[in-house]
């Protein structure tokens, strides 16, 4: 009969390949099925060529999601409100192609080469970033990279309070200033050394304290909620598929579905979109990402401030021989 040592060597064997497995189905699978879902893109100008080009992007059948304006200045618009990711305007001249780097460099490519391919040999295609990425990071690597970073520290600040034995306001208190220095330090590095973030600086920092409370206190939440093993699914929640769903490197939309969808509703892909939303558009889209972070520091605080401090245990009683009381007589 196989020991205790022998047993828990056999289990170390068998969960690190089940773990490579599924760290390799969480980061590989995703970026090797990258493409267009449901894509939201405008196609503007007079019929009937404006009409051409729609009939160009429902030919891909699922791929893209296309929206009618009426001129290019209406399209502009919903670029830069976030509504679609590019435009294309029908002109004299031939298509105009808008695009949002700052939106997802990846997307604007794919766009450029959508068009290029489905016109006429010949016709020159004009490109205008509407919403161009910063100088700093025009490939949004720099800004992709950070989600792990936010991950790792709001996984490290739940794990730490939970190891700790901090409960309640203290607890909660200790979550809320750590997301705030990350916030206020992750800003200094990307905002004000690196330049890959431009919008209001106290803004994107309130973003990414909010993205940290949000992984820091749902982890602690969890631990406060199912003991220890609460610390090993926020990881798998927060760190493995919250980072590798979050779209941030590409786009939601370009990921095989539900992943997509699961990463928006995660910390680091809603904080990502966050980030987005107030460092290069002004805030526009961002209410679904806010509420979603709202949310899970909710139900992470509320975990921590009400979970029940572990008794201690009783004092043992001593248990030696009972002595009998001396007759005196």
């Amino acid at each position: 009969m196989p020991t205790a040592p022998n047993r828990r060597a056999v289990a170390v064997v068998l969960l690190i390949p089940l773990m490579v497995t599924l760290a390799l189905w969480a980061f590989a699978w995703p970026a090797a099925r990258i493409a267009p879902r449901d894509l939201p893109v405008g196609v503007a100008g007079a019929a009937p060529a404006a009409q051409q080009l729609e009939q160009r992007f429902q030919q891909r059948d699922g791929a893209f999601e296309v929206h009618r304006f009426d001129d290019e200045a209406a399209a502009r618009a919903a670029i830069e409100d976030r509504v679609v990711y590019g435009a294309v305007v029908a002109t004299p001249q031939g298509p105009h192609l808008l695009t949002a780097s700052a939106a997802s460099p990846v997307v604007s490519q794919l766009l450029r080469e959508a068009v290029t391919t489905s016109v006429p040999e010949g016709t020159r295609v004009q490109v205008t970033d509407v919403v161009a990425a910063p100088p700093g990071d025009p490939r949004g690597s720099a800004l992709g990279a950070s989600v792990l970073p936010l991950a790792l520290a709001g996984m490290a600040a739940g794990a730490v309070v939970t190891l700790m034995g901090l409960r309640g306001v203290r607890a909660a208190l200790t979550l809320v200033g750590s997301a705030a220095l990350v916030g206020l330090a992750a800003t200094a590095v990307a905002h004000s050394w690196l330049g890959v973030i431009t919008g209001d600086w106290w803004t994107e920092a309130g973003v990414l304290a909010l993205t940290v409370l949000a992984i820091g206190s749902a982890v602690a939440g969890l631990a406060a909620l199912l003991g220890p093993r609460g610390i090993g699914i926020g990881a798998l929640l927060m760190v493995l598929l919250g980072n590798s769903f979050s779209g941030v490197t590409s786009a939601p939309q370009l990921l095989p579905e539900p992943v997509g969808a699961i990463g928006q509703w995660l910390p680091p892909g809603a904080g990502g979109s966050l980030l987005r939303s107030v460092a290069f558009f002004d805030g526009s889209a961002a209410g679904g990402a806010a509420l979603t972070l709202s949310l899970w520091s909710l139900f992470g605080l509320a975990a921590v401030l009400l979970a029940r401090r572990t008794p201690k245990p009783a004092a043992p009683t001593p248990t030696g021989p009972t002595r009998e009381p001396a007759l005196t007589g």
